[in-house]
């Protein structure tokens, strides 16, 4: 596709037999690795101005996960969409490209819980963190469960408007900025959903929100919740939209007190894409807290 801002090849890799990731492999073969992962509805697309501003010197590694962006979309028969799953597609990869050392982790949306349940197995290897309107920890206390996520999670008339009619990638692509975005980036965001078959990803990510015990995805999510605070001794970004409707201040709240040393740019005018209504704030910030605290 032809893409503002998204002047890369993507690569492909059989992350699972029959089923190929796509992702991006930019900047030099021996820089610093940052490993940027992405939420729902979006995909490596939402990285595209930090990689831009990265790659010079930072070798980033930006998967699409399967069902999402440029990756394959199989149906529920040949793929487990669940929070493990997403976990072991990322283990995968890092095997594929032989990245065995240390990683900076870039989160968002549902990149968090993904990239720190990686990290629980390979907590020594997250050297830095640059988190942007996330969680890695379940629904704060204080936070009533979004009614469009509930709708979208616990109704046959959710899914139908997120399969049938593609409304939660354009609904975020719509509401999740505060800038409104040019038409040829909305579609971006949404392109890659243009079908019935190729939207189930944007509902099983909807369907494997962790609320409670019960849930598949709630001992993974409670484990990393609990490790939160380990990575208090290593440099933390925190980049925040503050009008982001699901995750808010609450969520920036408990990142800040888990991690009380992270550097924090939080933004009023800013919501859940972040990188989108403030990359031109948060790529140089980004870059020069990276040079700032080189690995070596």
């Amino acid at each position: 596709m032809n893409l503002p801002d998204y002047p890369f090849q993507p690569q492909r890799f059989e992350v699972r037999p029959g089923i190929a990731m796509s992702f991006l492999d930019e900047g030099p073969r021996d820089g610093e690795v940052v490993l940027m992962l992405h939420g729902n509805p979006s995909w490596s697309f939402y990285w595209r101005h930090l990689v831009l501003g990265l790659r010079d010197r930072y070798r980033c590694i930006v998967p699409d996960h399967v069902g999402m962006g440029l990756s394959d979309k199989p149906g529920d028969e040949r793929y487990d969409y669940t929070l493990a799953s997403r976990v072991a597609d990322v283990d995968a990869l890092l095997a594929h490209l032989g990245i065995t050392g240390d990683v900076t982790l870039a989160v968002h949306d549902w990149g968090g819980m993904i990239g720190f349940g990686w990290a629980l197995a390979n907590s020594a290897r997250v050297k830095r963190l640059v988190v942007t309107n996330t969680a890695s920890f379940p629904l704060p206390k204080a936070k009533a469960m979004p009614w469009q996520l509930k709708l979208g999670r616990d109704s046959k008339l959710g899914g139908l408007l997120i399969r049938g009619f593609n409304a939660f990638a354009w609904g975020a692509a719509r509401f999740g900025v505060m800038r409104r975005l040019a038409p040829e980036v909305h579609h971006g965001y949404c392109a890659p959903y243009d079908s019935w078959a190729n939207r189930i990803s944007t509902l099983r990510f909807v369907q494997d929100i962790p609320l409670s015990p019960q849930d598949r995805a709630w001992a993974l999510v409670e484990a990393a919740a609990n490790k939160l605070p380990e990575y208090a001794d290593r440099p933390v970004f925190l980049g925040w939209g503050l009008k982001d409707f699901v995750f808010d201040k609450h969520f920036l709240d408990g990142f800040t007190k888990a991690l009380p040393e992270a550097e924090v740019m939080a933004f009023a005018d800013a919501g859940h894409y972040v990188l989108e209504d403030k990359h031109a704030e948060l790529v140089p910030a980004i870059r020069r807290f990276l040079d700032a605290h080189p690995l070596s």
